[in-house]
């Protein structure tokens, strides 16, 4: 099989497809199933890419990065987390999907491999074949609150794998790894000669307590973090991902070649987007609403929420009262109410068809609408 015929659709969008035809020919669909803020970038942010523009300066930056923002993320890391980060660890990317393919071509060899969670994000399988790699999945569930362990990261290690991929808050769970775990996975992945790869772009997104950066446990960790999610920026296409020293070379060599640079523009604009704290906030507080709303509302409905998500903008909900085919049932109330999530099979193959992910990056009008609509849809099946 040819490497491409291994690189499997992103069923999300394809669902998005559909519900985009649909609205096209009049319908009003409730948009639960794609991962995008619903706020608009902040002014502030959007005022200084403006002054970007004026300026006249749309050059290339230096491949790694404009230093200037660098220097920014260095500091912020700094306030946030406490961690002292050399500015030039840290590389400048096209979005966090960017700093994946980079760390997966500058990292793995033909036929090596990288654990990740399953459930977890479905590009990642992606990104480590593209890059000639073999993705191993590993089964997550409640007991782990769907995050790698010490022990499966030992059950699964292989002579070449070279790193174990966490994502904290997870997508599509919501669920934080604790800190005692977090602390054991990087010490493992290190002991066992890997790497840990930390996915941070969730957080700023977490509702009761902080989520820590990797590197508050391993200065030899791997963390990818960018715009899009806190900072409300998905096309604006900017991420970064800090690496050990001895990777930083490889890396811009890599970033050379691919990128060049990430978007001279954006990079002026995520300098004042790490100032924009209130907006943060305020669209924090917004996403708790929706969130408390739907642990509410969803088990009225048949939907069993095993974990509560302290984290990101997505419930994980078990669906086996109501069907044992989440996958149709997903396009069956898309088709039939007009509301669209995602069904399990998306991330992973582990207890798939008995799952969906909502999405509450939409508006709380919607996510009510959306729920009256299951509640009338969903009362037969329940009497």
């Amino acid at each position: 099989m040819r490497r491409i015929d291994r690189i499997e659709p992103f069923r999300v969008m394809q669902l998005l497809e559909r519900a985009k035809q649909l609205e096209a020919a009049g319908r009003r669909i409730v948009h639960m199933e794609i991962g995008e803020p619903d706020f608009s970038t902040p002014a502030s942010v959007i005022d200084a890419a403006h002054a970007a523009l004026d300026s006249g300066d749309s050059f290339y930056t230096p491949s790694t990065g404009n230093p200037a923002l660098q220097q920014a993320i260095a500091r912020w890391y700094r306030e946030e987390y406490g961690v002292d980060v050399s500015p030039e660890r840290i590389l400048i990317t096209p979005g966090t999907s960017g700093a994946f393919s980079l760390i997966y071509a500058a990292l793995i060899e033909a036929g090596e491999s990288v654990l990740l969670s399953d459930p977890g994000y479905p590009c990642q399988r992606n990104f480590i074949r593209l890059a000639g790699g073999e993705p191993v999945s590993v089964p997550v569930g409640p007991e782990t609150l769907y995050h790698l362990s010490p022990g499966l990261i030992e059950q699964y290690w292989q002579s070449g794998t070279r790193a174990a991929v966490v994502i904290n808050p997870s997508n599509p769970t919501g669920t934080l790894i604790s800190d005692d775990a977090l602390q054991q996975v990087a010490a493992t992945c290190r002991r066992l000669g890997g790497y840990l790869i930390s996915d941070e772009i969730y957080h700023g997104l977490t509702y009761g307590l902080k989520a820590r950066c990797a590197l508050e446990f391993d200065d030899n960790a791997i963390v990818v973090n960018g715009f899009s999610k806190r900072w409300a920026m998905t096309g604006w296409r900017i991420g970064w991902v800090i690496v050990p020293e001895e990777l930083i070379d490889a890396c811009r060599r890599v970033m050379q070649n691919i990128f060049i640079a990430a978007p001279t523009l954006s990079q002026y604009a995520a300098i004042a987007a790490l100032r924009a704290t209130d907006d943060c906030e305020r669209m924090r507080l917004a996403y708790d609403e929706r969130r408390r709303y739907l642990l509410e509302a969803l088990p009225e409905l048949g939907f069993d929420i095993v974990v509560q998500p302290q984290g990101a903008f997505y419930i994980y909900a078990n669906v086996e009262r109501i069907t044992d085919d989440a996958k149709s049932f997903c396009w069956e109330i898309l088709e039939n109410v007009g509301v669209a999530i995602t069904p399990g099979e998306d991330f992973g193959t582990y207890r798939a068809a008995g799952h969906v992910r909502f999405s509450y990056a939409t508006g709380m009008d919607d996510i009510r609408l959306g729920v009256a609509r299951l509640r009338e849809w969903l009362q037969p099946v329940s009497a």
